[in-house]
């Protein structure tokens, strides 16, 4: 069946909340969750940012459904480290974990103090550690001079089978790039008709596995209450996207620039609601664009509300509304 997956977010819920968090989202029915892997919040008002890989072997010892994380090796992260982790935790969980590789974000890269490349060179990268990442989890040693320079690398302790490694777009081109070596595709919501043209660049170049969807949205049991959570926790999503998004450095730019936005640009960057089942209308239709399954991210610092009303409602409508997929 189509597979709804819950989104922990580091950037406003602490590890041990959102580890809480993670748990319950099991217990309420979801069917996997993943998690951000960010140096730093979006802006002040959130005011967290957890190890993702720490809190990955937590989260994967303390349930029993898969886990996927969304990382950037290349610059603040080593490829051969990020490979050693995915081994590690594919070792430990077998089956149960995923990474999705993009090419990363100047919030959480610039604190190497090494230039922030433009987007074609991170690109460029992302292909060269990919390549070191493949190679490791094969068992291979390994030694490149591109733009990742690599020494004698091993990774000693793998699992039998390589965990899947997905790639991460928002756009066609990223997509159609990420063909060539993904076991999947995750993209973020965004216009039905961008969000099948990321689908069918993917698709169109060969690309294999489940196409996802992470879904920003912000629930409470009032509409204001929910404009709000939005307003106060995810009001740099309509101020600044991509490619800006992928360039600023600083959490307290991305307030600035979010200064002056109103609850008609909340409402188009996400999904605002107070009524389940409208909502589970709402994700459905953006599933239907030609996904095989959606990660739910609800922007509030609280989890706890939501994954209630989730348990109650929102699943059990969206299993009456969801086609029958691979998952």
């Amino acid at each position: 069946m189509t597979l709804i997956g819950y989104h922990c977010s580091h950037e406003n819920v602490p590890p041990d909340e959102l580890l809480l968090a993670a748990q319950a989202a099991e217990r309420v029915g979801f069917d996997a969750a993943m998690c951000s892997d960010h140096f730093a919040p979006w802006g002040a008002r959130q005011g967290e940012s957890g190890f993702a890989w720490s809190w990955l072997g937590a989260a994967l010892a303390t349930t029993r459904y898969t886990f996927g994380v969304v990382t950037a090796p290349g610059q603040r992260y080593h490829p051969a480290i990020v490979a050693q982790g995915i081994a590690t935790l594919g070792l430990m969980f077998p089956g149960r974990f995923w990474a999705a590789l993009g090419s990363g974000e100047a919030i959480n890269e610039h604190i190497t103090g090494d230039p922030w490349p433009p987007k074609d060179e991170r690109e460029e990268r992302l292909l060269d550690s990919v390549d070191i990442i493949r190679d490791l989890l094969d068992g291979e040693e390994v030694t490149s001079d591109g733009r990742v320079r690599t020494h004698r690398a091993q990774v000693w302790s793998r699992p039998d089978v390589p965990p899947r490694l997905v790639g991460a777009a928002v756009t066609p081109e990223t997509a159609a790039s990420a063909a060539a070596w993904a076991d999947g595709l995750i993209t973020v919501v965004g216009a039905r008709d961008q969000m099948q043209r990321v689908i069918g660049a993917y698709r169109d170049a060969g690309g294999q596995g489940p196409c996802v969807v992470q879904i920003h949205l912000s629930w409470a049991p009032t509409d204001d209450e929910a404009v709000a959570i939005a307003l106060e926790q995810w009001r740099h999503g309509p101020a600044v996207q991509p490619p800006e998004t992928w360039d600023i450095a600083d959490p307290a730019e991305f307030d600035r620039r979010a200064a002056d936005v109103d609850e008609a640009a909340i409402r188009d960057a996400l999904l605002v609601d107070h009524e389940p089942t409208r909502l589970a209308d709402r994700i459905a239709g953006i599933v239907d664009a030609g996904f095989d399954g959606a990660y739910l991210h609800h922007v509030g610092r609280d989890q706890a509300p939501f994954l209630t009303m989730a348990g109650t409602d929102l699943l059990p409508a969206l299993r009456e509304r969801l086609p029958e997929v691979a998952s």
